[in-house]
């Protein structure tokens, strides 16, 4: 997108010349008279740099510097002024100015300054975004699992970040929406712009519409001054709608329209105003049964639904919960201290059928680890009761997963010690069961037995020995 330029000053000539000369180059320019407007029409959409002649009437230059950077203090602001002096220059840069101009001035001077300007600015938005970015990573990181389903949500994300189509993302509270709505937009070209995300749900029907659209100073009784909504917010970036099944259905008639024609009035105003927003919308409702029940228009439920992600539940991907758990635990340990989850402490965790899903998981593991003072978290730590042995296990685990999963147990604490022989130990635990599944399996015959295992019978016996197995005592199941 072309940068935006605002320029403000009374001299008619001046501005033409200004105008002409930027928007030759290619940049979007808009032009005031006055200190005055300038704040108005700045307050009322984004702009990338700022021109400002000192002497104006009515508001000076220098005062409206103060009161734009007040509004949004990472704008670049240039300061012109015919009555250049020390005083002049040093009150402009105190007050946040990138530079100034003295008049009169050569044009190439002007985009020369301007690129200037631009790129320092772009420069500092790039820092601000990497660190949103680190943040958004570190939020959006919860996104863990190894389940089929989970992958699939992970190649959904790769394939539609780059694009700007509408995306439904469904499932239930808890199971990570606003998450991979960050993650689309981190992952898109838009990731430099905001991510604005809004509540359909948290805010009642009457301020909705103001909320999203904005509103005109007077166009309520509470209306004393002149408000933008998300969609003017999201300029550029992305606009998350969370929870649209909850959204009233007169405003869903606008928000279709605002979809169709990429402009939007705000409330108590007649003035169009073209946006730039990608949508992602969110909800855990049935919205094919709200449509039949006349509470969800038809047209908008096809407009967002361009493309649909569905997270599952926690309870489907039981195999990733010990992988959530040991995410929280390094998530809060700087707050609350290392800690460590007892086999049983963990069987709770996996066999628990977790209604609130991710979010409740994150919360139950933050408590435990306020509970366990020795270190350790138990079951008598975590605030849900017993669950039976069958449900413990996530019966979609691999035995690739089922054995990582208690080698994680064997393995947590022993990051301060030299030595503890753990692989001999490891491979003897795991290789005494195996013999004995194998020989059951072929009831005791060691010739075939070792051929199953792909050893000699020699290896086998001596194997055997080495366990104290005794063959003849081994039946099938």
């Amino acid at each position: 997108m072309a940068a935006r330029i605002l320029i403000a000053d009374d001299e008619d000539s001046l501005r033409w010349v200004l105008e002409k000369g930027l928007r030759g180059v290619g940049y979007d320019v808009t032009s005031v008279k006055d200190g005055e407007e300038a704040v108005r029409v700045f307050e009322a959409q984004p702009f990338d740099l700022v021109f400002l002649d000192v002497r104006m009437p009515g508001l000076d230059g220098l005062t409206a510097l103060e009161r734009i950077r007040d509004l949004r203090p990472d704008v670049y602001v240039i300061v012109m002024t015919a009555h250049g002096s020390m005083d002049t220059a040093i009150k402009a840069m105190q007050r946040g100015a990138y530079d100034y101009l003295n008049k009169p001035f050569d044009l190439d001077e002007v985009l020369l300054l301007s690129e200037r300007a631009l790129a320092a600015s772009r420069l500092t938005q790039e820092v601000a975004r990497l660190r949103t970015g680190l943040a958004e990573v570190r939020e959006f990181s919860a996104l863990i699992g190894r389940h089929p389903r989970m992958q699939d949500v992970y190649k959904t994300i790769g394939r539609i970040a780059g694009t700007d189509v509408t995306v439904l993302l469904r499932g239930e509270s808890g199971t990570g929406k606003e998450l991979v709505a960050r993650a689309i937009h981190h992952y898109s070209r838009r990731s430099g712009r905001p991510f604005v995300a809004v509540s359909c749900a948290a805010i009642p029907g009457t301020l909705l519409e103001s909320e999203m659209f904005g509103h005109e100073r007077g166009a309520f009784t509470d209306a004393k001054e002149r408000r933008l909504g998300k969609f003017e917010l999201a300029h550029g970036g992305t606009l998350y709608l969370d929870e649209i099944g909850d959204m009233p259905v007169d405003l869903q008639t606008k928000l279709l329209r605002a979809l169709q024609e990429r402009t939007i009035e705000r409330v108590g105003g007649h003035e169009s105003i073209a946006i730039d927003v990608r949508v992602l919308a969110a909800t855990n409702r049935d919205l094919e049964a709200l449509m039949k029940e006349g509470r969800f228009r038809e047209d908008l439920y096809y407009r967002l639904n361009v493309v649909t992600v569905n997270l599952p539940p926690l309870r489907e991907r039981r195999r990733d919960i010990p992988l959530l758990v040991e995410h929280f635990l390094a998530k809060h340990v700087e707050e609350l201290g290392e800690r460590g989850v007892a086999p049983e402490a963990l069987d709770r965790l996996v066999g628990y059928d977790w209604p609130g899903n991710v979010r409740e998981l994150e919360n139950v593991v933050q408590r435990a680890m306020v509970m366990a003072t020795a270190g350790v978290i138990l079951p008598e730590h975590l605030p849900i009761g017993p669950v039976s042995a069958a449900a413990s296990v996530a019966v979609d685990a691999t035995l690739e997963e089922i054995i990582e999963r208690k080698l994680m147990e064997c393995v947590r604490g022993l990051r301060e010690r030299s030595s503890a022989n753990l692989y001999d130990l490891v491979v003897g635990l795991v290789e005494k069961p195996l013999l004995r599944a194998v020989l059951r399996e072929t009831s005791g015959n060691q010739v075939r037995a070792a051929q199953i295992l792909g050893i000699n019978r020699n290896t086998l016996r001596k194997k055997l020995t080495e366990h104290g197995i005794d063959p003849d005592a081994i039946t099938s199941a």
